[in-house]
């Protein structure tokens, strides 16, 4: 049977450089054998978490939707753009969210992802997202992928150079073959 991947960028932006390479993963997702679940945050809009709004009207249906994919799926690639040296308040309250419902959806093999239109394709906000999650028992795989100078590296929704190309391609990889491994154990 083959593994379901789900597939996100923490940017409703309509024309984000990282929903851009979260629907490329997708699309290498599928080339590598394995069934790709995307979903644009744009669609699953949520106001932001707050302990009281949630005691007084529940989780919010877009939260539950989101959880339902992802409680789904064998793997996550998770595309998070670099807002000052750290994640989006979008992925985190997305994250925030859908751990209400169950806080442990999350803990299934994870890729991280991310470009930028700077040098450092967005590691520093990687490194932030990975520390987030390790605390949250998630395993993340130690590969990931960063695409820098992201003006020049996508083009027309596509990677430009063939070194991002074979980046994507060993990455979404490593995470399908680490998904077989845990299905085999």
């Amino acid at each position: 049977m083959s593994s379901n991947i789900f597939v996100f960028a923490g940017s409703a932006r309509s024309a984000s450089f990282n929903k851009q390479l979260a629907k490329l993963a997708a699309r290498e997702v599928e080339r590598a054998g394995a069934t790709a679940t995307f979903a644009d945050l744009a669609e699953y809009p949520l106001p932001i978490y707050d302990g009281d709004l949630e005691a007084s009207e529940g989780i919010p249906e877009e939260a539950t939707a989101l959880y339902a994919l992802i409680a789904d799926a064998d793997g996550i690639i998770m595309v998070s753009p670099e807002y000052n040296g750290s994640i989006t308040g979008l992925l985190k309250n997305t994250i925030d969210w859908v751990t209400r419902v169950d806080s442990g959806v999350f803990a299934k093999p994870t890729l991280l992802a991310s470009t930028s239109p700077g040098r450092m394709g967005g590691r520093n906000g990687l490194d932030i997202l990975r520390a987030t999650l390790t605390h949250m028992a998630v395993p993340v795989l130690a590969e990931q992928l960063s695409v820098p100078a992201a003006r020049e590296s996508l083009v027309e929704g596509e990677l430009a150079k063939s070194e991002d190309q074979a980046a994507l391609r060993s990455a979404v990889a490593a995470l399908v073959s680490t998904i077989e491994s845990v299905k085999a154990a």
